[in-house]
């Protein structure tokens, strides 16, 4: 249940970022102390074996337990069902979700937040594909990869937003609980599926262009399983949306 004197509850699922968990959650901090709104992070471990929930609760001691809630998970069970966990557990009148591994700067969280606050939206979204957004720190293949499925799923779902894959948002959280409650991906297709949904729902869309830089600590967990999922969450939407 929404807590009137916490505007905005961010979402951070982890595994294996304990090195990255630390500069995170300072820079979250430092950027929403700017904005003045009551705010709250959410730390959804799965059970990292690095110590990434040690170095989070060492963070909780620092900042305090009403500013760093932890939420760990017994297992790695998939970044949708980690956004509905830390949903389950949420505070705030919007959610924002966000990568823990610094490949989505907190800078453009006030951005998300004014862009929100201008227009009404019922979602903001991170855009690396429109405006002076863009990917940093990517190989070719990568940014081959990425912009290959995107293209793909603005052919084939029509989503009304340029990059359908990203995963930096801001949520009303009632639109947030209803889109949760109609998807059915759990992996990374879930981000796109957020999307797709959100679109044929009727719900306002707005994008801010945001810098994605790859992370410099650990190690990605996009694999060939991840684009097997992506191929296959893809078509289920075409034939079912």
């Amino acid at each position: 249940m929404a807590n009137s004197s916490i505007a905005y509850s961010i979402l951070l699922p982890t595994y294996n970022e304990r090195q990255n968990l630390p500069i995170i959650v300072w820079l979250i901090v430092k950027y929403m102390d700017e904005c003045g709104y009551g705010y709250e992070i959410i730390i959804i471990d799965d059970n990292s074996p690095d110590g990434t929930i040690e170095a989070a609760k060492q963070l909780q001691l620092i900042y305090g337990e009403s500013r760093i809630v932890l939420r760990p998970r017994e297992k790695k069970l998939g970044l949708g069902t980690a956004y509905m966990h830390g949903l389950k557990h949420s505070r705030g009148r919007f959610v924002i979700i966000m990568d823990s591994d610094l490949s989505h700067h907190p800078k453009f969280i006030p951005q998300f937040i004014e862009m929100q606050a201008k227009t009404g939206s019922d979602v903001v979204t991170g855009t690396r594909y429109a405006g002076d957004g863009g990917v940093y720190g990517w190989d070719f293949r990568r940014k081959l990869i990425s912009r290959g499925a995107n293209y793909l799923t603005q052919v084939l779902l029509r989503p009304g937003v340029s990059d359908l894959t990203g995963s930096f948002r801001l949520y009303k959280r009632d639109v947030l609980e209803k889109l949760v409650e109609s998807c059915v991906s759990k992996g990374y297709v879930f981000q796109m599926e957020m999307m797709a949904r959100a679109n044929a729902m009727g719900y306002r869309v707005s994008e801010v262009p945001i810098s994605f830089v790859d992370r410099v600590y650990g190690e990605s967990k996009m694999g060939a399983m991840e684009i097997i999922q992506f191929a296959k969450g893809l078509l289920y939407l075409f034939s079912t949306l």
